[in-house]
């Protein structure tokens, strides 16, 4: 029987979601819980790969094991896994749903802080130095609707077969010192949200102008984008499924 966990984690400690060859990652620790619990070899298939030090709040995998689990498992789980990952729920789906092909979006979320915040150091790119324009940074934003091939924003030599995406939502709002990037699409590249971010901010900086945005996405090479902001500041929040 094949199940899905909801779970979120505070990537500070993990080198990502995806397990990694002498790096501690999320899957590690939830497939070593899950594998003591179930006295079993448990394989978790996750929805995505967040990048070293990315945070989720609404994250998703799925594992199959003969046995009949319930919310019980998720309690015990919780006592098992560190105090930085936290299971939300676990139910069953057909035998061929799956995590990551059947997602129909991802969502995430990156957080400035535009005034030095000792409280928001570890959870948000702490950035006052430089005011921001928000307006060219929207303006910028609604360039992405133009374009599918992201590929300026993609990190370099990766596996991708190709680096298409249709972005449905991408905006900037501020609340007090806070700035939120919501950024919802098919599909992400890795390092893209940050790429995206990093080049954002020069347009808020006045570095590059709004329609710069253009010839960056054209050039479609990652130099001529901006430097990837920090891990830190970046949340996957939601990813969407057409349960049955």
């Amino acid at each position: 029987m094949r199940y899905f966990i909801e779970f979120s984690y505070n990537g500070k400690n993990y080198f990502g979601y995806q397990i990694q060859p002498e790096a501690i990652s999320v899957q590690e620790e939830l497939e070593k819980a899950l594998s003591t619990i179930l006295r079993e070899h448990i394989k978790t298939t996750g929805a995505g790969r967040t990048d070293t030090g990315v945070h989720a709040r609404k994250m998703f995998a799925h594992f199959e094991t003969d046995q009949a689990v319930d919310q019980n498992l998720s309690r015990r789980l919780n006592s098992f896994l560190p105090p930085d990952i936290s299971v939300k729920r676990i139910f069953q789906v057909k035998d061929d749903f799956h995590a990551r092909f059947d997602a129909t979006f991802r969502t995430y979320e990156y957080y400035i802080s535009l005034e030095k915040n000792p409280f928001t150091e570890e959870s948000a790119w702490q950035h006052w130095r430089k005011p921001l324009d928000v307006d060219k940074m929207n303006e910028a934003c609604k360039i992405l609707f133009e374009y599918e091939d992201f590929t300026s924003f993609a990190k370099l030599h990766t596996d991708n077969k190709t680096n298409l995406c249709k972005i449905y939502k991408a905006e900037w709002e501020q609340d007090g010192s806070e700035l939120k990037f919501t950024v919802s699409a098919n599909r992400f590249l890795r390092n893209m949200v940050r790429a995206i971010v990093g080049t954002m901010v020069e347009v808020g900086t006045g570095k590059l102008k709004p329609e710069d945005v253009r010839k960056v996405i054209e050039a479609r090479h990652r130099n001529s984008a901006g430097t990837s902001a920090p891990a830190h500041g970046l949340y996957l929040v939601d990813v969407g499924y057409e349960f049955d």
